[in-house]
């Protein structure tokens, strides 16, 4: 399989238990994590069906002066994560079990495959489903 050469980059406020959370809810793994100091996470790198997702915690830093987390922008985003995922129903039921906020609820869409998107604890929106722009179905 070949490697995505874009991957998204978010921040959190509690970046350990943004970890947990999205491999309990959504079913991604850790594939690195450093930890930084008092509790923090330097730098992560969450994995699933191929792809992968960098986070850290909100820090103060040259990189982080630029980011704003959703809670600080009054709860928008000015972009969002799309994941294939292969059991389109079986990932919402466990999403919606963990706890995410469903936005837009499971649907067929019109140009192909099924999906829905949700907010993570701290308001970052995740959508999921099985359209594959790669491979039309």
């Amino acid at each position: 399989m070949e490697k995505s050469t874009i991957i998204p980059t978010i921040r959190y406020k509690d970046a350990p238990g943004a970890i947990d959370w999205l491999c309990k809810a959504f079913g991604f793994e850790k594939h690195m994590v450093v930890p930084g100091e008092g509790n923090t996470v330097a730098h992560a790198q969450l994995v699933l069906n191929g792809a992968m997702v960098m986070l850290g915690s909100s820090a103060d830093d040259e990189f982080g002066k630029n980011l704003k987390r959703p809670e600080e922008t009054g709860g928008y985003n000015t972009q969002t994560i799309y994941v294939i995922v292969n059991e389109v129903d079986e990932h919402y039921r466990r999403s919606k079990a963990a706890g995410a906020s469903i936005l837009l609820d499971i649907q067929d869409m019109y140009y192909g495959g099924r999906e829905y998107t949700c907010k993570d604890p701290e308001g970052h929106i995740w959508g999921f489903g099985s359209y594959d722009p790669w491979h039309k179905e």
